[in-house]
């Protein structure tokens, strides 16, 4: 019997061909944590009698979602991260560094055919590279780093086809926005999702990454992207699916006349074509998290905004994903195209996505963000209201000062 992306990935790091539902353990390629769930980590490591971690190369802590730290408590968190990466001679990711997904793949933690562990929910980014990704609690980590093992059920697989390329004014955002919508927020929970068809094959690795960061928004286990036309500075060997593969559930999608899409509050799988939306007054705008803070991304914001100046009444900040995205965008011009429109410049960091600090919104107040969550409070204020949508959406909507299609900017 044939096997799909997710078995042929397990079944390699165990030694033996396993399939869907089974129990396994397996070793793993890396795990990494973050500065919220790091610290729990490290307790649990104590608390567990550990010694050593199983390899301090596989091995990374980034201090990324409350960065710079915003108070005395969350100083003392991110002083005991630094000591435990001194003693255990691991590599610490420091304030300003970059998004734990973005630096990961950046210093190639991860590669395909991969199994990669985090305690992040959006750790099945990796997926863009053909790995196995997926969130733990922190707990469960702390077990990885002294086994350098999981154990996994091995998950079912849906199987999501889209044909058709995309218009140029249609972004990976909108795709997997119009996706969610489809699955819902619930309707892969613990299954895999293999995306692949030709809408997949034109992305860059960056819009990959978008893709498959929010199959945690579908409740997934693990979402991989197809690697036909995934191009990386190095040479891979591609694990794809077999033909008589088995899957859960199959979708096909012609995504060719797919339209911006925007989610509405108060969830993810809220998605509706852009026009629904249209008009509705904003008045914070945001582009970063680990979702959409890469140079593409604020490249397109810039080529929207460069020689405009955002609207008045809006105000709009910028996360880039990492310090090196951060060095790209001042070496090609988008980061000053966007601060001489009026945007604001943060640190690299989850800050304003989770709602630890440098951007929370104020009560009533209607935001259009870039990130991958609007759950009620997820910024920070349960009393305002978040829209998602692509950069480009983002941008023409604070240029405007309202949801707008960003369409008339991008198409000559």
């Amino acid at each position: 019997m044939g096997q799909t992306i997710s078995e042929k990935i397990i079944s390699n790091h165990i030694g033996k061909k396993v399939f869907a539902g089974e129990l396994v353990i397996t070793p793993v390629d890396g795990v990494m944590a973050t500065d919220t769930t790091g610290p729990l980590s490290l307790k649990a490591f104590d608390a567990m009698g550990g010694k050593k971690v199983f390899n301090p190369n596989k091995c990374a802590l980034i201090i990324d979602h409350a960065a710079p730290s915003p108070n005395e408590r969350i100083a003392n968190l991110h002083k005991m991260m630094r000591d435990f990466a001194r003693t255990q001679d691991i590599r610490l990711f420091e304030i300003g560094e970059g998004i734990c997904h973005q630096v990961m793949v950046e210093n190639q933690y991860v590669k395909p055919g991969d199994i990669f562990i985090g305690a992040d929910s959006h750790t099945p980014t990796y997926g863009a590279l053909n790995a196995f990704a997926c969130g733990v609690g922190s707990t469960d980590l702390a077990a990885v780093m002294m086994t350098g093992k999981i154990w996994l059920k091995v998950p079912q697989t849906i199987k999501i086809n889209c044909s058709g390329k995309l218009q140029s004014e249609v972004t990976a955002k909108d795709l997997i926005l119009f996706l969610v919508g489809k699955i819902t927020v619930s309707g892969a929970t613990y299954q895999a999702i293999e995306f692949c068809g030709e809408a997949f094959e034109g992305l860059s690795l960056s819009g990959r990454m978008t893709i498959a960061n929010m199959s945690s928004e579908m409740g997934a286990k693990t979402g991989i992207v197809h690697p036909a036309g995934l191009q990386l500075d190095y040479d891979f060997n591609p694990i794809v699916s077999d033909a008589d593969a088995k899957y859960i559930q199959s979708f096909d999608f012609d995504v060719s006349d797919l339209e911006p899409q925007v989610s509405a509050p108060e969830s993810p799988d809220n998605v509706h074509n852009i026009s629904k939306y249209e008009g509705i007054k904003i008045d914070y705008a945001f582009i970063g998290t680990c979702c959409n803070g890469r140079l593409e991304d604020l490249d397109i914001a810039a080529k929207i905004l460069k020689n405009k100046k955002i609207h008045p009444e809006v105000r709009m900040v910028i996360a880039p994903a990492s310090q090196s995205v951060l060095l790209d965008g001042i070496s090609n011009g988008s980061i000053a195209t966007l601060i001489k429109a009026g945007a604001s410049l943060i640190t690299s960091g989850c800050g304003p996505c989770v709602g630890t600090h440098q951007g929370v919104p104020a009560d009533g107040e209607v935001v259009i963000s870039a990130a991958n969550r609007n759950f009620r409070g997820r910024m920070g204020n349960p009393n305002s209201n978040i829209y998602l949508g692509a950069p480009s959406t983002v941008a023409a909507s604070a240029l405007e000062g309202q949801i707008v299609n960003p369409k008339k900017y991008l198409v000559s």
